[in-house]
């Protein structure tokens, strides 16, 4: 197969009826939005259905089901780098990265992909607005290392080594940025895991303690409640009630409607 002729027949047949694409400015413009976490530009370019207008978008399919999927793929990948080089961590970025990519593949419909795509925008966004105050380049390595070794005990000496920065320089420059120790921001991380491990998993107590690396389960429990006011179980406890509750309105709810 010849592709450099395809190519060169294709360009000149389409050379005066190819769509002109979007103007570069206007996707530097969406993608600046998401590393600078303004939230308001990206409300508005959802509110413009601006992802969901094939005009200027170009061609990567001749099925618009696939040509639009194409499209958020790149979006991901162009997203993912952006908010890296506005200080989200390298490992947590290409994860949420591989998350909407996978949840893709259950999307049947441009609707679906559209509505993914604004969730997945949104999310990066609000993630960015969190962290709009730039960190340093040690502090970002920092983070970074913490959330790749969430499940193993993190020592601030092996911080100190993979940042190649002492110990308590480290440890000053950490507080001046984040706020916090680094001992409680590690603490803190452990616990938000622990949190969705509680709610969207069946682990028992013991497995989640010993999945996150605590000394021992009661000081997993001792800790996790000292940050939330609850204990894991009462925890879990109160996120199933609330999902219980929540279908059961769904359920009412759709109920009426098939009577009215």
């Amino acid at each position: 197969m010849d592709l450099h002729k395809e190519w060169y027949i294709l360009e000149f047949d389409n050379s005066e009826t190819s769509p002109i694409h979007r103007p570069l400015e206007e996707e530097y413009s969406f993608y600046q939005a998401v590393k600078m976490g303004d939230l308001n530009y990206i409300h508005e370019n959802c509110d413009r259905k601006c992802f969901s207008n094939p005009q200027g978008m170009g061609i990567l399919s001749m099925d618009a089901l696939t040509n639009i999927k194409y499209h958020f793929v790149i979006t991901v990948a162009m997203i993912t780098r952006y908010c890296v080089e506005g200080g989200m961590t390298l490992e947590e970025s290409y994860r949420l990265s591989d998350f909407y990519i996978l949840k893709l593949d259950s999307c049947h419909s441009i609707e679906e992909v559209t509505a993914l795509h604004k969730h997945m925008t949104f999310d990066f966004t609000r993630r960015m607005s969190l962290i709009r105050k730039k960190f340093s380049k040690s502090i970002s390595l920092c983070m970074d290392y913490i959330y790749t070794h969430i499940h193993d005990r993190i020592t601030i000496n092996e911080i100190a080594e993979y940042t190649n920065l002492s110990t308590s320089h480290l440890s000053k420059l950490f507080k001046k940025e984040v706020g916090i120790s680094v001992s409680d921001y590690i603490r803190e991380k452990k616990i938000e895991t622990a949190k969705n491990l509680l709610q969207y998993s069946d682990l028992s107590l013991i497995e989640i303690s010993n999945h996150l690396a605590f000394s021992s389960q009661s000081h997993f429990i001792q800790t996790f409640e000292k940050y939330t006011g609850f204990t894991p179980k009462r925890y879990r406890d109160k996120c199933f009630r609330i999902a219980h509750e929540t279908a059961e309105e769904v359920a009412i709810s759709d109920t009426k409607k098939g009577l009215a």
